[in-house]
């Protein structure tokens, strides 16, 4: 199976540099795009910037929403950028962390991977049932980024996948591989 894995376009945090995750916030106006594909079925996070994106890009509703598809929670950080935080001791602890400890009352890296790589399984194994043969996912770029670390085949760490929004990657997935445990994405190609 063809896979596209398509960040949001951009919203009003995202020009901002501020950590949007949990908040709901539409897409700019005005943005446009295509990508090359005509997908069977067409996958988001059940937040606004990703069905609005797919809309605009398919002319189409979303066929399935996942939930384990959402943004990572970035609790006390969220709708927040470096500026406001840089004086913050929990922020100054996460960034010298790179990362991997738990945003202060948000969600943390590991659970957010769990989550977001289960959300893919799933969705992947309904897709195999369906017997599709194409299918976008329209989410977020930390979505991506776990879904990549978690499934490439050449590997990669999550900060290596990262995309611009309105920007993502192509890829395959064998059905025979995939439901024998070798469960691995190839042929993975930046649009």
């Amino acid at each position: 199976m063809k896979i596209w894995l398509i960040r949001h376009f951009q919203t009003q945090g995202n020009l901002e540099r501020r950590y949007i995750g949990r908040t709901d916030e539409p897409i700019l106006p005005g943005q446009t795009g295509s990508i090359l594909c005509c997908p069977e079925k067409i996958i988001t996070s059940p937040m606004l910037r990703c069905r609005q994106t797919a809309r605009l890009l398919f002319q189409k509703e979303p066929d399935l929403i996942c939930e384990n598809f959402r943004e990572k929670d970035f609790g006390r950080f969220e709708g927040k950028n470096y500026e406001e935080l840089k004086d913050d001791p929990g922020y100054q602890r996460w960034l010298d962390s790179n990362g991997t400890i738990p945003f202060p009352e948000g969600e943390g890296q590991e659970t957010f991977f769990e989550r977001t790589r289960l959300g893919f399984e799933q969705m992947m194994e309904h897709l195999m049932d369906l017997q599709c043969r194409e299918a976008a996912f329209v989410v977020h770029g930390g979505t991506i980024m776990a879904v990549l670390s978690a499934f490439s085949q050449t590997g990669g760490e999550f900060y290596d996948w990262q995309v611009s929004n309105g920007s993502g990657y192509s890829a395959i997935a064998e059905e025979g591989s995939w439901r024998q445990g070798k469960k691995q994405l190839t042929e993975i190609e930046r649009l």
